[in-house]
């Protein structure tokens, strides 16, 4: 099975013409289908081949400390940044300069949805994200499927943290949220306290089940490491008929602390997700411990198929100008409404997103940076 999608934005745009125009009458049988051809896909898809484990060994202590090469001034300012003021200049000029964290994307599962997932992956290349940080290193694409192995994601987590010094994060639509949800539970150990460190360079799994930890140089297993941020949009419902997913339905609005923030996004009305108006204590997300959790309602008149079809905006001068200043009220419950000064398709989704984006880049990238400093002043 192939767990990636690559594709071209006319195909993007061609397969999702009609899906825009659905209305209310014709959703209702939208539903349904997508629901049967959920149960089919999940039973169809083939179980992932097993790889003979090679042995690779762990990183040495300190050695990405070490070979991190940054001139002081670009470190200086990297450390003076306001994570939570992030603009477009400094996104340009500072930040992409410096430590990047891996995003992995995780499209829905229904066929073409995960077109549209390389949409939202160009707006935030256009936005300023190196590419090379989120297409996959072996054959480029943009995001993975939720139906691949979530201990084998956690694994290629933990090879990203050991080699990269800053914790990846991952965004998902659809049954790729839940996904996403599912690897914050292996990563908490929920379903087995070993899992292997998988090379996403070799598409492999390694013989160890731990990691050297880049800050601080200890020997750490896979289980018990975190990410930085996750998001997902549209998670739920008509997925939990799939085997795959049955695991998580009493886990799925229970957010573990092996991520320091996530953000739930929710549409009133989402038949798909099955979040309905005024039914708050079903859809809400909630933490059993120290994560940071917030829940975000968009307008009811998104798309639960077409909400991550984003990358026109990063080519409107205003839409980019509001989206970079764009921050969020606060609080963990939150009602977007649409700006009245600038327009554009699923706008305040791709802000609330990109601004977390930003901020947890910035963190990790300034953790990361002190981590160094404070190595080579021992030294």
């Amino acid at each position: 099975m192939n767990r990636f999608a690559k594709v071209d934005l006319p195909e993007t745009r061609r397969a999702v013409s009609s899906a825009r125009d659905v209305k209310s009458a014709a959703l209702s049988r939208l539903i349904v289908a997508l629901s049967v051809a959920a149960l089919v896909a999940g039973c169809a898809t083939a179980p992932m081949t097993s790889h003979v484990p090679v042995i690779t060994g762990q990183m040495e202590r300190g050695a990405v400390l070490h070979s991190l090469s940054l001139d002081a001034g670009l470190e200086e300012r990297i450390l003076a940044l306001d994570p939570e003021r992030v603009s477009g200049e400094d996104v340009r000029s500072t930040l992409a300069r410096g430590p990047t964290p891996r995003i992995i994307l995780l499209h829905g599962g229904i066929y073409p949805v995960h077109l549209i997932m390389k949409s939202f992956a160009t707006f935030l290349e256009r936005m300023g994200y190196p590419g090379d940080k989120l297409r996959d290193p072996i054959d480029g694409a943009y995001s993975q499927s939720p139906y691949g192995n979530s201990d084998r994601l956690t694994g290629e987590i933990a090879w990203y943290y050991e080699h990269d010094g800053v914790r990846p994060m991952m965004i998902g639509h659809s049954q790729g949220g839940m996904q996403a949800i599912k690897v914050l539970y292996e990563l908490e150990g929920a379903f087995g306290d070993k899992i292997a460190v998988w090379n996403p360079l070799a598409d492999t799994a390694e013989s160890r089940v731990t990691i050297t930890d880049p800050l601080t140089g200890d020997t750490r297993p896979v289980v018990g490491i975190s990410v930085a941020y996750v998001s997902a949009v549209g998670a739920g419902g008509a997925a939990f008929f799939l085997p795959n997913q049955w695991n998580m339905l009493h886990r799925l609005r229970m957010i573990p602390d092996s991520v320091d923030e996530f953000t739930g996004y929710i549409i009133p009305g989402d038949l798909i997700a099955w979040t309905f108006p005024g039914a708050t204590s079903t859809s809400r997300f909630r933490h059993d411990g120290a994560a940071k959790v917030r829940n975000v309602t968009l307008p009811n008149s998104y798309n639960h198929i077409t909400v991550p079809l984003t990358s026109s905006l990063a080519n409107d001068p205003r839409a980019r100008e509001w989206i970079n200043a764009y921050r969020p009220a606060g609080g963990d419950d939150e009602v977007l409404k649409a700006p009245s000064d600038v327009s554009g398709e699923n706008i305040l989704w791709a802000a609330d997103v990109w601004f977390s984006v930003k901020k947890h880049w910035c963190l990790e990238a300034q953790q990361l940076i002190r981590a160094r400093r404070a190595a080579l002043a021992v030294r």
